[in-house]
């Protein structure tokens, strides 16, 4: 290559890298102003407090109207947003807080929520609802007073089943990836948290108290959810402290402490809804006080067809439980019924494991397991079972009726299988 040549090919090459460093020059900057003009254009978040649209905390107020409007701009704000509640008493009519939402959602009371006790607003069956929301948090440290003792004595249900609904007192449909964290509920008229078509919620240091004999007050009722997680909270109420209704699926619960209630339950299963199956619940490190049952699996008797199975029990203490372990599937609580221990119930359950449970039982019979004759329970596993009767007329005993295909390992009171 003669000089000539290969100075006009350094040439070429210089010009070359000339025009690359210039495009990346421009590219550079291109990249830095849109990073800028984003960091312009994000909004802060922003919290919309309920007194700014008119909320009056006298306790005696319906201040529905308030909070529905600061709901409605903060779900339109193109941001992280919330309302607050203030400390205060502020009485609230049955609303429901409604998604789709700009940004992220946050309800926070700090105060105290009433609920009405004019017996006309009763017959609703949601007092707070949240609905079609994603990124929700409900916090702050407030309580929810659902005033239930005004209602109570209008539920009827036990004998009437066209009973005319009362309200839960948070009721969150078609929610996900949400948290209910650092609340309390009181003396709900109906459920206190109703959980319907969720998907990965958690629950957590949460507070919930009723009388033992305020009726159909559960605690925490899951129903078609899947990754619910629930944890380090106190339940006592009168009825169960969790149930969990067709469809729950991957539920998760420990560091729960229930009492008084009616223990935490699977059911009741086969009424409606025969094919959305319950499966992979965990309920472990709990505590039981003074409950009618303990960890309790329940089906009508008779039933449609459907199944429960792939449940672990595991490392709970019961004190002074009456029914400790209990699967009832002669479950029937208004007739017609078939008769007592010959359940016709379509549900199968199978692939349950009860673990580490141990304690004082209030009733007798501290294991007592009622299957299905139509479709026996089958592959029911027990390990290091202690349970001792805590009454005057002789040990704990064990009563099982058609179980098949089950294990025992240390337990007392002795198996039945």
């Amino acid at each position: 290559m003669t000089l000539i040549q290969r100075t006009t090919c350094r040439t070429q090459e210089l010009r070359a890298m000339a025009l690359s460093s210039g495009f990346g020059i421009v590219l550079t900057f291109f990249f830095l102003f849109r990073v800028f003009e984003a960091n312009d254009t994000a909004l802060p978040p922003k919290f919309f407090n309920v007194l700014d649209y008119g909320a009056v905390a006298d306790g005696k107020t319906d201040n529905s109207e308030a909070f529905l409007e600061a709901w409605k701009y903060a779900c339109e704000y193109d941001g992280r947003s919330g309302v607050v509640v203030p400390l205060g008493t502020f009485m609230l009519g049955s609303v429901t807080f409604q998604g789709l939402c700009k940004g992220s959602m946050e309800f926070l009371i700090k105060g105290t929520l009433q609920a009405p006790t004019d017996s006309s607003k009763f017959f609703t069956d949601t007092w707070i609802g949240f609905q079609y929301l994603d990124d929700l948090t409900v916090e702050g440290g407030g309580s929810l007073d659902g005033q239930g003792s005004a209602a109570w004595g209008f539920n009827d249900c036990a004998e009437n089943s066209k009973c005319s609904p009362l309200p839960a007192t948070l009721r969150f449909n078609f929610v996900n990836n949400s948290r209910i964290q650092n609340v309390q509920s009181i003396n709900s008229k109906n459920a206190h948290f109703n959980l319907f078509a969720c998907n990965n919620m958690n629950i957590s240091h949460v507070k919930v108290m009723a009388p033992a004999n305020s009726p159909n007050t559960d605690g925490i009722h899951i129903g078609s959810s899947q990754k619910i997680q629930i944890s380090q909270s106190t339940i006592g109420t009168g009825d169960d402290c969790i149930a969990m209704i067709a469809g729950s699926q991957n539920i998760d619960i420990f560091d729960v402490i229930c009492g008084p209630g009616h223990g935490i339950s699977v059911g009741s299963l086969g009424r409606d809804h025969e094919n959305d199956y319950v499966q992979g619940l965990s309920i472990r490190n709990c505590t039981f006080t003074g409950t009618e049952n303990g960890v309790r699996i329940k089906t009508w008797s008779p039933s449609l067809n459907s199944l429960a199975s792939d449940m672990r029990f595991e490392d709970i203490f019961m004190q002074n439980a009456s029914n400790p372990i209990i699967i009832d599937q002669d479950y029937c609580p208004r007739s017609p019924c078939t008769p007592e221990g010959q359940s016709i119930s379509g549900v199968q359950i199978k692939n349950v494991t009860f673990k580490n449970i141990w304690g004082t039982s209030s009733s007798k019979i501290a294991v007592n397991l009622e299957c299905s004759k139509r479709v026996p329970c089958q592959k029911i596993e027990f390990v290091d079972i202690n349970l001792v009767h805590s009454g005057p007329d002789g040990p704990a005993t064990s009563r099982c009726a058609n179980v098949i295909d089950s294990s025992y390992a240390k337990q007392m009171p002795p198996g039945c299988v």
